[in-house]
C-alpha cells in the first residue's frame, strides 16, 4: 500500500535525499494502515494538481499565505487529530476552534481552503476530504516558498464537531515554558525533536505584537525588556509595536532575515538572541535543544529532511478513516 512514488516531487538538488528518508522513515513505527498515498488515484485523480494551481495562485497574490497554511494545519492537527475540525464554523450545539484564543483574529487561509473546496467539488463531487485537502495544501505551499516535499498519506475523514476549550488548552502559546509546550507535544506522540523542527515553521510569516510585546517593554513583569533580546531588534521591535494598546494587531516577520522564504535561518537568529517569540528563543535555554538549534543553523539540508518527517508524523496524529466522521461537501459546517 506504501508506495514511494517520485511522479509529483518537485524538481530540486536535495528533494531526492528528503525523498528517500522519508520512504525509509515508512518502514518505521509511523505506518499507518487507514492511509494510502495512491487514495484518490481513482476517483479523483486531478487533486494534486486542483490544490497545487490554487496554491500558487494563492502565494503568488500574497506570499503570507504559505505561513497562514501551515499554522492553520499545525492548529487543526494538534487539537483531537488532523481532522479539520479548525475549520468548522460554531453552531447552536457547540463552539468550534476558530474562536479559541490562539485562533481568534489570527487564523487565516479558511477563505482559500473553501475555494479549493468548491472548485475540488466540482472535479470529483463527494469524494476528497476537507481535512485532505488542508494537509495536501500545506504539503504545496511549503514547498513553493522553498521547503520540502513530504509525502502526504490520504484517506483521512472529516470531525463531525469541534472544540474551542480543546483549542486553548492544547495549542502551545508564545508564553509557555518549553517544559509545558514539550508536553503538549509528548501527549499526542510527538517529540523534544519535533518541538524545535516543528518550530522551524517560523521561518516564514509573522506575529501580531501582541504575542511578544511583553519582551519589549515589561519582561516577567519587570518593567523591563527581556535580557535576552537582541539590542537593534528590541529597537526595531519598539518601532513596530509601541507600548499602546491599538499596536496589538501590527505584524513582524517571524524571521526578518529572509522573511519569505523557507530556510534555516530561523535557527541562525536563535543563536543571535533574535527569537522574536519567547516560546523561540526558550530553545536556546535548554542543553538538548540548543544543540539541536545550531545543527539545523549549520545544515540546512538536515532540517529540511527533519521537517519533511516531522510534518508527515503531524499529519498522522488522530485521523478518522473508513466509517468515521464524513466527507464535508462545506468545510466550515456538518453536512
Amino acid at each position: 500500500m506504501y508506495v514511494c512514488d517520485i511522479q509529483n516531487m518537485n524538481r530540486g538538488a536535495y528533494k531526492p535525499l528528503i525523498l528517500l528518508s522519508l520512504c525509509l522513515l515508512f518502514l518505521g513505527p509511523f505506518v499507518y494502515s487507514q492511509l494510502d498515498y495512491k487514495f484518490y488515484d481513482t476517483t479523483c485523480p486531478n487533486l494534486t494538481k486542483i490544490i497545487r494551481y490554487n496554491i500558487f495562485s494563492a502565494i503568488a497574490n500574497e506570499t503570507r499565505m504559505a505561513a497562514s497554511l501551515l499554522r492553520l494545519h499545525f492548529h487543526d492537527c494538534i487539537v483531537n487529530g488532523c481532522d479539520a475540525s479548525v475549520l468548522l464554523d460554531d453552531t447552536s450545539t457547540f463552539r468550534g476552534e476558530k474562536n479559541a484564543n490562539p485562533n481568534r483574529n489570527s487564523a487565516r487561509g479558511f477563505e482559500l481552503i473553501d475555494t479549493i473546496k468548491a472548485n475540488v467539488e466540482k472535479a470529483c463531487p463527494n469524494t476528497v476530504s476537507c481535512a485532505d485537502i488542508l494537509n495536501l495544501a500545506t504539503r504545496e505551499a511549503v514547498s513553493f516558498v522553498g521547503g520540502p516535499y513530504w509525502l502526504v498519506a490520504l484517506g483521512r475523514r472529516d470531525s463531525l464537531t469541534a472544540s474551542e476549550s480543546a483549542a486553548n488548552a492544547e495549542v502551545p502559546s508564545p508564553f509557555e515554558p518549553l517544559q509545558n509546550i514539550t508536553a503538549k507535544f509528548t501527549s499526542k506522540g510527538l517529540d523534544i525533536k519535533d518541538v524545535v523542527v516543528l518550530s522551524g515553521a517560523h521561518t516564514i510569516g509573522f506575529a501580531q505584537c501582541s504575542t511578544f510585546k511583553q519582551r519589549l517593554f515589561n519582561f516577567d513583569g519587570s518593567g523591563n525588556p527581556d535580557p535576552t533580546l537582541e539590542a537593534s531588534l528590541l529597537g526595531n521591535l519598539r518601532t513596530v509595536c509601541p507600548n499602546r494598546d491599538d499596536s496589538d494587531t501590527n505584524l513582524a516577520p517571524l524571521d526578518p532575515v529572509t522573511t519569505t522564504k523557507f530556510d534555516n535561518v530561523y535557527y541562525r537568529n536563535l543563536l543571535n538572541n533574535s527569537g522574536l517569540l519567547q516560546s523561540d528563543q526558550v530553545l536556546m535555554g535548554d542543553n538538548t535543544t540548543a544543540a539541536m538549534v545550531v545543527n539545523y543553523s549549520r545544515f540546512p539540508f538536515l532540517f529540511v529532511k527533519d521537517f519533511g518527517i516531522s510534518m508527515m508524523k503531524l499529519s498522522s496524529l488522530g485521523v478518522l478513516t473508513g466509517q468515521d466522521g464524513q466527507i464535508r461537501k462545506n468545510c466550515r459546517v456538518v453536512n
